[in-house]
């Protein structure tokens, strides 16, 4: 439960009580249970205060028995076989008189004869004892005491007591049946119970174990995983360190200093070896082998698909059902399984556990199972009925692999899809996917279930479902192209084409969630045979190619025929041309110039015009806007969507043109890279940076460990852009080396100045700054370049470059007469403000920033209002609270204290909790986090105890921590140093500003 001579994390007060009864000898001595579940620490915490008792000069001794410790450091024992010991390997023997020891050896030889002298003698030896020298006594696991043990040591606390000798004892709760062990809960005078650790006590004790392994604190999303992957177990410290303890450093990533969790947590697991994990998962009786085996086989036969109660029965012979029962009733009493809902499913009460449990090897066929479940079913009813009545029976047909026949399977599959499709959508676009592994491309009915399987994924934003069926399209795009080359009758083309035009849908769908995981089929990495595919879809081409100009992959032009789109993607599937197939009902790329354009989720080729002309110039803009009805769109989604194009918000500008047709699924299925992002961008633009670098993190673990997410290079440059706001080049540039040096996106040229800047390389900033502002014009990447260009004046201005100053603002002014949009607007009343100390300009600026929600230009604003406003005070008190709130770095709080200088007015003093903390305040965090009790720190730093509670209140006010737990997590996990708490500057930053 914790790091080497660390501290018990989330026990302070516990370990404190425990402390000062063992302090309390003489008259005020009393008798302490510290009680709790297995794996909760009560022995962590009960010897964690013993160091503390004794460093504080209490001596403290151990009450054991025969066989539970080593004996040789016996050093007082009574009851003849009975085998009661007083032990202490840290000091001397105790005090006794020649006639006591006597009278001991005496009750080793007669203890059979008189039972009760045991007891009695050592409670006289001890009270003797004790007044020569005061000791406590410890007794840990008195559930694990034999029984005549638990009965001399009852008697000895309650009838021959050593009077002023404190006691603490710690035990499992639950033995109040046993007479002989409820004595020892009678005989105490305070029961401590120790309850589950707190959220907070778990991510600190996550945060500590990971650090001494790895060197990196963890994410506070990993402690987060770790409590959902133990359920019950999730305040049970050695059920946490257990699941620390079997990861490894492939099952993590370092970014900004944290360690990240790439595996699924599915996939997080209590420890594999077999003892620890019994005690683990069954602490208070080992279980029998038969029950630790069927724990293993329902483990795995779990993992792929659900398993009710009923199903465990019927795969029992008759013979042996009553004992699939007992196995059944038993695992459910230990708590080991638990009935998930009304239908008796069963699942693993800790997933963790069940996780570890299908590491193990069984001798039972796992995939025969699911077969034998399915098949009386369908051999009863027949595989369609058996599908429309029972659909979760797919998850089992999928889990059964080859063990069933095609034939059987795929109508079952499809019968479920087709039933649960609006009940249980996600059960329904797993049957789907599993009848299209199935179906062979050349079967007539699978362009009908490729639509079918792409017509729910789309209505309901599922992208992974969508990605799912990219093979399957590929293959049956093969199967209609050999048709081109076969000599084949006149019906037999009318076919083909018709499935020709239900393909370009299905297409355009996976290209959309593509996007969605950002994803390019353009990509250097992509596989070509998408690429091929898309240049015999061009409507579908037409959406591929929107994914460049949004940081997707390279910029491509969209083919000519995809402004002309073929007759499918006006009538697809669903309209009158072509009906839909059975229980189908879909119109998912309607034409966005034809009434009820608004019907389908996918984007129509007009649609994507406007999405594509976002990034470009006005005039382009308002063109690509006539192609569409008068009501389509209004003015605050145009904004929204011009917005979302300079931060390469490709799920912001869908959001922004499709409206409410814009979907996107809840949970899992709908946490794609992009649907990240943009909350990500919105985040960042709200000033919850914290946030916005969380999701970061998400994103990039994402696109390192799940094989449908592609690289987010927008993600990546957005945090490196907060990282450098904050003043952490180091981290800025780590992030930045991952994008690659093609990308051109103006984002990307944004953080890639700032991080050069601020690096001190700044004619290499400024000219690589020109240099990707030609490249984003010449890409037709205008969207965000009046960012790039405003960066550029204001660093000028910081190094006294007046004609690069005018050159920025010349271009600021040409690029706003060219796009005209609300951001490239408040850049040129910034760049005026800076250029010219126009206050009205800036003050301007600063009102529709405001209205917008942009925190980090208003900031900005407020800064540039200090300089040159007749009254520079309240923008000086609110950039100052600004930078405060979001962390912004030492280099930009120098400027504006240079600015307050220049008015001759003070800085606002902040609130206590920034105010850095001195040598002495660091050396006593750092003595904390290593587990440094405060006598111990009161040595180091030569003061007395009570100045170092003093201290540590301060510290605790000062950087919002409520335990010594959560300082020691601050301190690891760098939240003081990015806090701007600790002295001097941070690494890799200089003292100079920027926009």
């Amino acid at each position: 439960m914790q790091q080497p001579h660390g501290p018990v994390i989330g026990r302070d007060g516990e370990v404190r009580t425990v402390v000062e009864t063992l302090s309390a000898t003489g008259a005020s001595a009393r008798v302490l249970l510290v009680t709790a579940g297995a794996g909760t620490g009560k022995t962590a915490v009960v010897e964690q205060a013993r160091r503390r008792a004794v460093q504080e000069g209490t001596r403290v001794l151990r009450l054991g028995w025969e066989g539970a410790e080593d004996t040789a450091d016996v050093i007082l024992a009574a009851g003849a076989g009975r085998g009661l010991a007083v032990k202490n390997p840290d000091s001397g023997p105790l005090r006794l008189t020649a006639a006591r020891r006597a009278q001991l050896r005496a009750t080793e030889r007669d203890g059979a004869e008189a039972p009760l002298s045991g007891p009695a003698t050592i409670g006289e030896a001890l009270t003797e004892a004790a007044r020569q020298s005061p000791f406590a006594l410890l007794v840990d696991g008195v559930e694990r005491m034999p029984r005549r043990i638990a009965e001399d040591v009852g008697l000895l606390l309650r009838m021959f007591r050593p009077r002023g000798v404190p006691v603490v004892m710690t035990g499992r709760p639950g033995y109040a049946a046993d007479a002989a062990r409820s004595q020892l809960t009678a005989a105490a005078d305070q029961v401590l119970v120790l309850p589950p650790l707190q959220p907070a006590d778990i991510a600190a004790l996550v945060t500590t174990h990971i650090a001494g392994r790895f060197g990196h604190p963890a994410e506070p999303g990993l402690a987060d995983a770790v409590s959902r992957g133990l359920g019950p177990l999730e305040g049970n410290p050695r059920a946490v360190l257990s699941v620390l303890d079997s990861l490894d450093e492939h099952d993590l990533l370092e970014l900004d200093g944290q360690l990240c969790l790439t595996v699924p947590e599915r996939r997080l697991r209590l420890t594999t070896e077999p003892a620890e994990l019994v005690r683990i998962a069954w602490p208070d009786a080992p279980p029998d082998p038969e029950i630790v085996e069927a724990a293993i086989v329902f483990a795995h036969v779990t993992d792929q698909a659900d398993i009710r109660f009923e199903d465990v029965l019927r795969l029992q012979p008759p013979a042996d059902v009553r004992a699939a029962e007992r196995k059944l009733d038993r695992l459910v009493a230990d708590r080991v399984l638990t009935a998930a809902d009304h239908d008796g499913r069963l699942s693993f009460a800790v997933p963790a556990l069940g996780a570890a449990l299908r590491t193990l090897p069984t001798r039972r066929d796992v995939r025969g199972v699911y077969a034998r479940l399915v098949t009386p079913v369908t051999d009863r009813l027949g595989a369609k009925a058996a599908g429309s009545g029972y659909p979760w029976l797919a998850d089992q047909v999928a889990a059964a692999g080859r063990r069933l026949d095609d034939g059987l399977a795929v109508p079952l599959l499809l019968a479920a899809a087709r039933e649960d499709a609006r009940a249980d959508w996600p059960l329904s676009v797993r049957a789907y996917s599993s009848a299209l592994r199935r179906l062979a491309p050349q079967d007539e009915r699978t362009p009908g279930v490729l639509h079918e399987a792409s017509s729910l994924s789309l209505r309901h934003g599922d992208h992974s479902g969508l990605l799912a069926i990219g093979e399957p399209l590929l293959a049956c795009l093969d199967a209609v192209d050999a048709l081109d080359a076969a000599d084949v009758p006149d019906a037999e083309n009318t076919r083909k084409a018709q499935n020709t035009d239900g393909l370009e849908t299905v297409a355009g769908a996976w290209v959309l969630a593509a996007l969605h995981e950002h994803r390019s089929p353009y990509a250097d990495d992509a596989d070509p045979r998408y690429r091929e595919a898309l240049e015999r879809l061009p409507a579908a081409a037409g959406l591929a190619a929107v994914a460049g100009l949004y940081g997707i992959g390279p910029v491509t032009s969209p083919p000519e025929s995809a402004a002309h789109p073929p007759e499918s993607a006006a009538h697809p599937p669903g309209s009158a041309a072509h009906p839909a197939p059975e229980s189908v009902a879909v119109d998912e790329w309607a034409d966005a110039t034809a009434p009820g354009h608004r019907s389908g989720p996918l984007p129509s080729p007009a649609e994507l015009r406007l999405v594509t002309a976002a990034v470009g110039s006005h005039a382009e803009l308002q063109a690509a806007r006539r192609n569409l009805p008068p009501d389509a769109t209004n003015e605050p989604a145009l904004d929204r969507l011009r917005d979302a194009a300079a931060y390469g918000d490709l799920a912001g500008a869908l959001a922004a043109v499709l409206g409410d047709r814009y979907v996107t699924a809840r949970g899992a299925a709908g946490d794609s890279v992009a649907t990240r992002y943009r909350a990500m961008v919105r985040d960042y633009l709200t000033g919850d940076w914290d946030a916005a670098l969380a999701a970061a993190r998400h994103i990039e673990v994402r696109s390192r460990s799940d094989g449908t997410a592609g690289a987010a290079q927008p993600a990546r440059a957005l945090a490196a852009e907060i990282h450098c706001m904050r003043g952490d080049v180091v981290r800025a540039r780590a992030w930045l080396e991952r994008i690659p040096d093609t990308v051109t996106h103006p984002l990307v040229a944004r953080a890639r100045l700032g991080a050069r800047y601020w690096s001190g390389r700044t004619e290499e900033a400024l000219e690589g700054a020109w240099h990707d502002v030609r490249q984003a014009r010449k890409a037709g990447l205008l969207a965000g370049v009046e960012r790039v260009l405003l960066r550029i004046l204001w660093f000028a201005a910081q190094e006294n470059a007046p004609q690069t100053v005018r050159q920025a603002l010349e271009e600021l002014e040409a690029l706003h007469d060219e796009v005209a949009s609300p951001m490239t607007h408040e850049a040129v009343l910034i760049g005026r403000g800076t250029a010219h100390r126009d206050a009205d300009s800036a003050l301007t600026a600063y009102l529709l920033l405001k209205r917008r929600g942009d925190v980090h230009l208003s900031v900005y604003c407020c800064q540039c209002l200090t300089d040159t406003a007749d009254d520079p005070r309240p923008w000086l008190n609110e950039a100052a609270r600004e930078m405060h709130r979001l962390g912004i770095g030492r280099p930009f709080r120098t400027e504006l204290m240079r600015a307050a200088q220049r008015r001759d007015i003070a800085m606002p003093r902040l609130r206590p909790a920034r105010e850095d903390l001195n040598e002495q305040d660091v050396r006593l965090v750092r003595m904390v986090s290593d587990g440094a009790t405060n006598r111990q720190i009161a040595v180091g730093l030569a003061c007395s105890e009570k100045t170092v509670e003093q201290r540590l209140t301060r510290l605790f006010q000062r950087t919002g921590c409520r335990s010594r737990a959560e300082l020691a997590a601050a301190w690891l996990d760098g939240n003081l140093a990015r806090l701007g708490l600790l002295p001097g500057d941070p690494a890799g930053t200089d003292t100079r500003s920027g926009g």
